[in-house]
């Protein structure tokens, strides 16, 4: 893997994995597209980690909050005390469908990612889920910016949508927006809750893959790898900066449409 390859498929993970476009979709059609070499396991790690790193930058305060009523309650109010517990609670509840799914499915899911056709099709039901989301927005609730309203059916079944999202052309962010807003949130809330999702579950990943890691670092230079780490967690901090704020005021149609083109492109390439 060259340098150019390594800031290419960087770029690419940290863009797709918070946009709502599927990373996982991206990193097997632009090795695929563009020629590119495969990437191996450490750099995959490395990027996973970066981006990890990114989205623990961003919510940094609501990490710190969740922390300190955890181990400091008394510096909060009871009711900030209860607020963050509750959140750090869904997240648990949230994480569990992911978590056996990738366990009791890894094979399943593993040959997916074999499949440029499986990829274009499941961009398609990315586009779906965030047009439907679209046509959600009249039941959104009173007070849908406040996660403290969220319940333990609701964790789970975003967390049961994360979990499907582990197929390559689902996207995890899209999926996960769109199920928040199908349970009556809006988009900001429906989204933080998504990327403070992402936390376990790229940090899930990164340890399951440890095992496999073996000479998993050979096949490229230093240079590549730190170049590739770079931009993963630059491009990622950026992505959730422009998503959190596209969505304030903004439906999520636009991403609808391109992971509708791309999906139909994908399938006819695949099929020809």
């Amino acid at each position: 893997m060259t340098v150019l390859e390594a800031l290419i498929l960087g770029i690419t993970q940290g863009l797709t994995e918070f946009l709502p476009v599927s990373s996982s979709g991206h990193l097997v059609l632009v090795p695929e597209f563009f020629n590119l070499s495969v990437p191996t396991l450490g750099f995959d790690i490395l990027v996973h980690v970066a981006t990890l790193l990114a989205v623990l930058a961003y919510f940094m305060r609501d990490v710190q909050r969740i922390v300190i009523a955890l181990v400091s309650p008394r510096l909060m109010s009871p009711q900030e005390v209860k607020y963050w517990r509750r959140l750090l609670a869904w997240l648990v509840i949230g994480s569990i469908p992911a978590a056996i799914a990738g366990f009791a499915f890894s094979r399943f899911f593993e040959d997916l990612f074999d499949s440029t056709l499986a990829v274009g099709i499941f961009l398609l039901v990315t586009s779906a889920l965030l047009a439907g989301s679209d046509f959600a927005l009249g039941r959104v609730r009173r007070e849908p910016a406040h996660l403290g309203k969220m319940r333990a059916a609701d964790a789970l079944i975003v967390g049961l949508y994360q979990a499907l999202a582990i197929a390559p052309g689902l996207s995890r962010s899209g999926s996960t927006i769109a199920a928040g807003v199908f349970l009556g949130f809006d988009r900001p809330a429906a989204a933080r809750f998504s990327f403070l999702l992402s936390i376990p579950a790229i940090l899930g990943a990164f340890v399951a893959s440890l095992g496999g890691l073996g000479g998993g670092f050979a096949g490229a230079s230093v240079w590549a790898y730190l170049v590739g780490v770079v931009a993963a967690g630059a491009t990622g901090f950026l992505a959730i900066y422009l998503l959190m704020r596209y969505v304030k005021n903004h439906r999520l149609r636009l991403f609808a449409v391109y992971t509708a083109l791309l999906g139909v492109l994908v399938i006819i390439l695949s099929a020809a």
